[in-house]
């Protein structure tokens, strides 16, 4: 049945406990000898390791997640403070070095830690395929002692699981449309599926499917008439058929602009706590207005401080209208919180719009002329805040104590940057 889709020969390239890893090449340690745990404020105990060495995994069973004061008391164990922007540099360094064995567009950076490549065409340069992974691998570690895992396969998505399932723990792994009954399909729980969340799994629980093998074998019909194009792709990712382009979103229509952040402290006030939302809602629009993306969904999700015994709520709501609009988003959010907040302290917080469509789906009559004004303003904002960086223009909420973009707008990824 695999005859007419594409054999590809797509890389999946993940660096292992990249933070660690880089952080022990900076303070001149062998990650796979030493106990690390990369930590972001070490003076709070509650504060968790973002990343974990081997060692410190295997001998003292510290993972990601876990806290500071779970951490053994114990002389071997080092503790460092990330530095995101070394961390980010390191990351530009690794793709040209990529680029030193396929053209730009064969490369799709996934996240700071993952990559893509297609090395169709490669063996004239460089030999065959698992020659020029082995000296991919061989050069990461001799220019940047960073040891890798890389996945294979004949598609974006075959090639990530065979790195999540089976590269991380060999090094290389490759799997192709043969492998698809033997090693996809016993995948269970579902949520070890790429692509598949913890709602999703719960939704297919329901039907009887606990299995990727169970995914496979229902009806297309049944799955497109309960999930849509979602279900259509579900059953033949199943299959380990996966048609989309590198660098294109994996499951089509599940884009959705979002914002998540753990609060420097509780948060008791209303007004405190939608002072952050706004802020939020600001940087989740201008995304959505960059991208030419207009949303019809608002979700909003607050974590309750473990104080009050932790918890808390996802909401969402859909507008009859599609918009980008700051303001109108946020009025959403202001809705879901005075009918689901409880009065407890609150330190987590994400607000989210999907349901998207392209901008100009959006009603623009001529006769709405503040539609129109607040299109261009927003415009306008965003277009500063590109040139004179995030900070150029802020919300009055933002100078307030309870404000975070000011403090925020120093960090990389939550984290100190040096």
């Amino acid at each position: 049945m695999y005859e007419k889709y594409p054999d590809r020969k797509i890389v999946c390239l993940d660096m292992r406990s990249f933070y660690a890893s880089c952080a022990a090449a900076d303070e001149g340690l062998d990650v796979m000898k030493t106990p690390i745990a990369i930590i972001g404020n070490q003076q709070q105990k509650g504060s968790i390791v973002l990343a974990a060495s081997p060692p410190l995994k295997k001998e003292f069973g510290v993972k990601t997640g876990t806290r500071l004061f779970e951490i053994p008391d114990h002389p071997d164990i080092r503790i460092i403070e990330p530095k995101m922007g070394f961390f980010v540099r390191v990351s530009m360094e690794i793709t040209r070095l990529l680029s030193e064995y396929v053209p730009k567009e064969a490369i799709h950076v996934y996240s700071v830690d993952e990559s893509f490549l297609d090395l169709a065409g490669t063996e004239r340069l460089w030999g065959p395929i698992e020659q020029t992974i082995q000296r991919i691998q061989d050069d990461l570690v001799e220019m940047f002692q960073l040891p890798s895992a890389m996945g294979m396969g004949p598609n974006m998505l075959m090639a990530k699981l065979a790195l999540d399932l089976e590269a991380k723990k060999t090094g290389f792994a490759r799997w192709t449309y043969d492998d698809v009954q033997t090693k996809l399909w016993p995948i269970a729980p579902l949520s070890e599926m790429w692509g598949i969340g913890s709602r999703m799994e719960k939704n297919l629980n329901a039907m009887g499917i606990f299995s990727i093998g169970d995914l496979a074998k229902t009806e297309l019909s049944t799955l497109e008439s309960k999930f849509g194009v979602m279900g259509n792709q579900l059953y033949h990712h199943a299959w380990g058929i996966d048609l989309s382009e590198l660098g294109a979103p994996i499951i089509d229509g599940q884009i959705s602009y979002g914002k998540g952040q753990i609060l420097f402290r509780d948060y008791r006030k209303t007004e405190d706590i939608l002072a952050v939302v706004l802020e939020m809602t600001e940087d989740v629009a201008r995304r959505a207005r960059e991208a030419g993306k207009v949303g019809r969904t608002v979700h909003l999700g607050v974590g309750y401080s473990k104080d009050a015994f932790g918890g808390g709520f996802h909401r969402s709501l859909s507008m009859e209208e599609a918009t980008n609009d700051t303001m109108k988003i946020y009025q959403v959010c202001v809705k879901l919180l005075h009918e689901h907040f409880d009065d407890r302290p609150v330190r987590r917080l994400s607000v989210t719009l999907s349901n998207m469509e392209p901008e100009h789906s959006m009603q623009l009559s001529l006769f709405e002329a503040e539609k129109w004004r607040k299109r261009k303003l927003g415009s306008a904002m965003d277009h500063i805040r590109s040139k004179y960086g995030s900070t150029a223009l802020l919300r009055a909420v933002s100078y307030t104590d309870a404000g975070t973009a000011r403090a925020r707008a120093k960090l990389i990824g939550g984290h100190k940057a040096e």
